[in-house]
């Protein structure tokens, strides 16, 4: 009996099917300092879940009773254990599970208990169920955009079951709706340097520099692709100085914006990883002297004179700034 089909919840006690079961009440020893006030359903429940769980009836009843005593508790991470150890004796139909899960996943979203459970359950349907738990973290994600535990869950599906070949649209997707979607600059960084249908990093890099730099332009301001940027060139930051579209959009950023400080930054590392400014560059030296009036064309001055800069519109790292600048060669 589920407590979700009667509007009216019946007491354990007045149950005949649990007529042979004595109730196991809390022990909270004999002076418990704060004790709890447990409305009366819940306890009784409780009391009952603790005489299953430790005589260890693995009873289709005692299913039920975990079902119950979840709704009340999801969080609980031994009624969840115990209903795990229930499901393999029964051999249960884990299609039917998968719905029970669901069910209170969407409920309970950022539960920790829930979603192990999902894991395990897709361990257990195999890749079959890929397509499934994709499709619930998308609805998940539709909802709530940045839920660590949807996008910890679908990079483990993807890995473990498969269903790569449509993520990088959906990063798209997302992306389109929202570009300031960080969550959604991970999961791409993720798709293309683990889905084993795209080649890896490099194979990819030159398209990827070539998208981000699009976002950037639409919206500079935008610290995701900035990081996204830097994060397709890590394992070789000097292709970073000198990959002519990165140093372009830090260029083409500042001719409109002289204060921008995810592109004076980037700009600053270029300078450091060997980037020389072209004769392009000029334009936007005159730009920045509106900030650094001493500043030249000379590399070695022009990286000073941009943490100068930065000391001004980024207060809140003035001081991280001010050591680079004392740190420049």
């Amino acid at each position: 009996m589920s407590s979700e089909e009667d509007d009216e919840w019946v007491p354990f006690s007045r149950r005949s099917e649990w007529s042979d079961v004595k109730p196991v009440p809390q022990d909270d020893g004999p002076h418990p300092v704060v004790p709890i006030a447990y409305a009366d359903d819940f306890r009784e429940t409780m009391d009952y879940f603790r005489a299953v769980y430790f005589s260890d009836e693995r009873s289709r009843r005692a299913l039920d009773l975990t079902s119950e005593a979840i709704a009340m508790n999801p969080g609980n991470y031994t009624i969840w254990h115990f209903r795990r150890l229930v499901l393999e004796s029964l051999h249960a139909d884990l299609n039917d599970e998968l719905k029970f899960i669901n069910s209170v996943a969407s409920k309970n979203s950022k539960n920790y208990q829930i979603w192990h459970h999902k894991r395990w359950l897709a361990e257990k349907l195999g890749p079959e169920a890929a397509e499934k738990e994709l499709e619930f973290t998308k609805n998940i994600l539709s909802i709530d955009a940045k839920n660590y535990h949807a996008w910890s869950h679908r990079q483990w599906v993807l890995e473990a079951l498969g269903g790569w070949e449509n993520e990088l649209d959906y990063c798209n997707e997302l992306l389109e709706d929202d570009i300031y979607n960080n969550s959604a600059w991970n999961q791409r960084y993720f798709v293309i340097t683990r889905s084993p249908l795209l080649g890896g990093l490099q194979a990819m890099r030159e398209s990827e520099v070539s998208y981000t730099v699009g976002a950037i332009l639409s919206n500079p301001e935008n610290e995701s692709p900035w990081r996204y940027l830097r994060g397709l060139h890590k394992d070789d930051p000097d292709l970073l100085a000198h990959n002519k579209q990165v140093s372009g959009v830090c260029l083409q950023v500042l001719s409109a914006k002289h204060d921008v400080v995810f592109a004076l930054s980037l700009l600053l590392d270029l300078l450091r990883h060997g980037f020389q400014p072209s004769l392009e560059f000029c334009g936007v030296v005159d730009a920045l002297r509106s900030v650094s009036p001493e500043l030249s064309s000379d590399p070695a001055s022009l990286a000073g004179s941009i943490c100068s800069i930065l000391e001004t519109v980024d207060p809140l790292r003035s001081n991280y700034w001010a050591w680079r600048r004392s740190h420049l060669p």
